[in-house]
């Protein structure tokens, strides 16, 4: 498998958009309505949104690319001192369980670290137990539970957890 790691660019605002509507449409069903499957589909995955956010210096959306295709995307965020946060993070369903979220995490936490980042964090809905058991066996833990209104009638009822990353853990650090 040849996979590369790269930044998006404005070319790939809509592949990305189409592959997490696939990976939204496959998720979270029986997890959240797909009333608010759609408002935030189109709150946090559209094309003004994304280019904007691709001109922030202190955000970066990544893709990884599975023989020249698209396979996944990352983006995360300086949050505070010596923080930065995981906000997407996606694999596509026919080539999750092959490490491809796994080389996006290493990716997003070596961009931490070069940060000055000590702490990599990250929400994921409470009932995703399949992304929560992948970010378990990367070395994150629960560090508080969360509900926040996000507008619409709808709330994002999350767990916020957290890897140090003060040393590499190889094989990931089960908490």
């Amino acid at each position: 498998m040849d996979f590369s790691i790269s930044a998006v660019t404005a070319t790939d605002i809509e592949p990305v958009i189409a592959l997490a509507r696939q990976v939204w449409q496959q998720t979270y069903p029986g997890i959240i309505s797909q009333a608010q499957i759609d408002f935030m589909l189109e709150q946090r995955y559209n094309p003004p949104r994304l280019l904007q956010e691709l001109t922030l210096t202190q955000l970066w959306w990544d893709q990884i690319r599975v023989d020249g295709k698209l396979a996944g995307f990352a983006s995360c965020l300086l949050t505070e001192a010596g923080e930065m946060k995981l906000d997407k993070l996606y694999v596509d369903p026919q080539r999750q369980r092959m490490g491809l979220g796994s080389r996006l995490l290493e990716h997003v936490s070596g961009r931490a670290r070069a940060a000055g980042c000590t702490t990599l964090i990250l929400a994921v809905n409470k009932r995703n137990e399949g992304a929560i058991a992948t970010y378990r066996r990367n070395g994150f833990a629960v560090r508080e539970a969360v509900c926040v209104d996000i507008g619409g009638g709808f709330v994002m009822d999350d767990f916020i957890m957290a890897k140090s990353l003060l040393a590499p853990s190889p094989g990931g650090n089960k908490k």
